[in-house]
């Protein structure tokens, strides 16, 4: 299961190999951007808990037509609020001088986009009254008032403008009701027969779909293309305005089975669709937030394929090409690592993509005649996002151990930062993460180390270990808020990257197919050896933790041995008859675990944690979000309980309203707080490290 996705902003999720989970539980959560940059602390201050709400995160960063501006979305924490806000901003290609485009404390906008001629900036947003669905709004492109375009009955996904601009394509799901309608006192029962019944940030989910929609700007109507039983989301318009693109999964039932296609329709009413792609696997996934790329002259679509159903995301993510009219397929560069967020080159040669190789992700580019990839960031970073403009210029959203977020433009000499809203951070004393390697048998492993805060060589220091979400995911050179608060308190960190981790190709990952938390588990032991062998690691003062399957993991780990003297195991589960039907996997659990009937043996072993719990020793604390339905807090739950039934230490930390990542600022505040809590209780020595 890809257990660990958490939210990051309003709108995107990371992605990178399969699975992206922040991570183990940080999300970004960040006050105003301004305020950020107007306090100036005093230098060399440690990083803090307080720290977490200044962070800003930013996200879609989109070059203007003319290549001179960009306009992107910045996250923050309101904190009179208590709620993530995400606004708009923009900043000069040439001279960096940047803009807010937006302040609007109690509502969001995302997902910005220009209008073809440059003029107007298009938005998501949910502003326009207290019970406000997400609609599409229009601003000068240099600011101002914004007025809405869209009037649908159903909050709006994701939009795209036409090439001359008079239409949208929208993706949204069936309305209940009109615009503005007001909605009931008590909301009418849910009613479902789909296969999958659930989704984290959808709740259940009834038989109403999403479908891709035209509007007309002028006359203000709107034209359904999609109908049916089915999903489609990702739209994407031809060069020329006359078809668009998108993504879908069809077949009898398409709850059943992750094999996403492309399909092309001319956009009007009532046309004809046409299937693309057909490979018999996902084709563009909408996990990766990619759309179908149409090369500039409209004759192919740059895409992501992934392997057979079989492998869910185990397999890495291949940049793939179709051409437009034959339906003929290939793969341009066949390397055995991710690929993500493809771009076309202005002369249409080559694709500017994101790979992720181990612990870094660059941008690269990939030449369509030979294959040859050549890439444009180097060192310890991880790139997240990028665009293109029709002039060839090209801007890269990455960060690194130090330094969260910001936008560069890629230029011959290197890169140039345009926006950093965590500028506070240079006067703060953070930790370097020193990547080492180990092994396990005859398998190479690698890990990152993060040392405490005024280290001095030849000290052992209490350490905590941390587990990343997925499974298949890997910690990389990025910045990890968590990471530093619990350097500044003293506390070495290990970032291990087992088997089943992504960034080492097909076979590493699969490792663990069907099997969690055997031999990754006895990998993550084995890199705690290490770090003991060092001398760094203090073999007394033990803690491990993780979020989602880092989570599920810690569960594995501490019934398998009981060295360590405190754990935290947030948003996990280790009683899979018990998860089965509940989460929203149903889908993954029948590819790779089968069905609890057929298969008990897998199950115990995929239970083995629960069902060995008497084994347990170290003390937990359990966390999850109640309306998670990723993870739900059953797994949690059951966890708890079978620790506090034998009276090993442990708490139970439920976050009311939140889903599979945190928003609220202040559960974030209290999630680090308890974790610092939590290991310093168990970790410390008397009187303190």
């Amino acid at each position: 299961m890809r257990k660990g996705t958490p939210t990051r902003g309003t709108t995107s999720v990371r992605a990178l190999c399969a699975m992206l989970a922040l991570f183990v539980s940080t999300t970004h959560a960040a006050e105003s951007a301004q305020t950020s940059q107007s306090s100036t602390p005093s230098p060399t201050t440690r990083f803090g808990v307080d720290d977490l709400a200044r962070l800003v995160d930013l996200t879609e960063p989109t070059l203007s037509p003319d290549g001179r501006t960009v306009v992107y979305t910045a996250t923050s924490a309101n904190l009179q609020e208590d709620q993530s806000q995400s606004d708009l901003w923009r900043v000069d290609y040439a001279s960096g001088e940047r803009k807010r485009l937006t302040n609007t404390p109690k509502h969001d906008e995302s997902r910005p986009q220009w209008t073809p001629d440059g003029k107007s900036i298009a938005f998501l947003s949910d502003r326009g009254g207290d019970e406000a669905t997400t609609q599409v709004w229009l601003m000068p492109a240099n600011g101002g008032e914004a007025r809405r375009l869209t009037r649908f009955g159903e909050g709006i996904d994701d939009f795209v403008f036409s090439p001359d601009g008079k239409r949208l394509a929208f993706i949204a799901r069936q309305p209940q009701q009109p615009f503005g309608a007001k909605k009931p006192k008590n909301p009418p029962p849910i009613v479902t027969e789909r296969y999958q019944f659930r989704e984290d940030g959808a709740g259940y989910l009834d038989d109403r779909r999403k479908h891709l929609y035209v509007f007309d700007i002028a006359s203000g109507k709107t034209e359904l293309l999609t109908p049916g039983a089915h999903d489609e989301q990702l739209p994407a318009w031809s060069p020329d305005g006359k078809h668009l693109a998108y993504v879908t999964k069809r077949g009898v039932d398409p709850d059943r089975h992750l094999n996403f296609d492309i399909y092309v329709v001319e956009a009007k009413a009532g046309a004809t669709e046409r299937q693309l792609t057909t490979f018999k696997g996902s084709d563009l996934d909408p996990y990766w937030e990619t759309r179908p790329a149409w090369s500039p002259d409209g004759k192919r679509i740059a895409y992501l394929r992934s392997g057979e159903d079989k492998w869910i995301y185990y397999a890495p993510w291949q940049l793939a090409i179709v051409d437009v009219a034959t339906g003929e397929e290939r793969v341009p560069a066949d390397i055995d690592r991710c690929f993500t967020k493809p771009r076309w080159s202005a002369d249409g040669k080559s694709v500017y993509a994101l790979i992720e190789h181990p612990q870094v992700t660059w941008l690269s580019r990939i030449d369509l005649d030979d294959g040859k990839v050549t890439p444009l960031t180097q060192g310890p970073r991880f790139d997240y996002d990028l665009d293109v403009s029709k002039d060839g210029r090209v801007v890269v959203l990455g960060g690194d151990d130090l330094h969260p977020y910001a936008i560069s433009a890629v230029e011959p000499t290197g890169l140039r930062t345009l926006a950093d809203h965590n500028a506070f951070l240079a006067q703060r004393e953070l930790a370097n993460a020193e990547p080492f390697h180990y092994r396990n048998g005859d398998v190479e492993l690698e890990g990152l180390l993060i040392k405490p805060i005024g280290y001095v060589e030849g000290r052992r220091y209490p350490t905590i270990v941390r587990l990343h979400g997925g499974p298949v995911y890997q910690f990389s050179r990025e910045f990890m808020p968590d990471w530093q608060a619990y350097a500044a308190q003293g506390f070495a960190v290990v970032a291990l990257n087992p088997r089943g981790s992504s960034g080492r190709g097909f076979d590493f990952a699969k490792a663990i197919y069907a099997d969690w938390g055997n031999v990754d588990a006895r990998d993550v032991l084995a890199g705690v050896d290490h770090v003991v062998q060092m001398g760094i690691a203090d073999p007394d003062r033990l803690g491990i933790g993780g979020w989602s399957y880092g989570a599920i993991l810690t569960n594995a780990v501490i019934a398998t041995d009981t060295r360590f003297k405190a754990a935290i195991s947030g948003a996990g589960a280790s009683n899979m008859y018990g998860m089965y039907g509940h989460d929203q996997y149903i889908r993954e659990y029948a590819l790779e675990l089968g069905s609890p009937w057929a298969n008990r043996d897998v199950y115990d072993r995929a239970s083995f944690p629960f069902l060995h719990s008497d084994r347990i020793t170290t003390p937990t604390m359990f966390q999850c979000a109640d309306e998670d339905a990723n993870v739900p807090c059953l797994g949690a739950e059951q966890m708890y309980q079978a620790l506090r039934a034998r009276n090993v230490p442990t708490r139970l930390v439920v976050y009311p309203g939140e889903g599979h990542g945190l928003t609220v600022p202040s559960y974030l505040k209290d999630r680090m707080m308890r974790n610092l809590g939590w290991y310093s209780r168990f970790l410390r020595e008397e009187g303190g490290e």
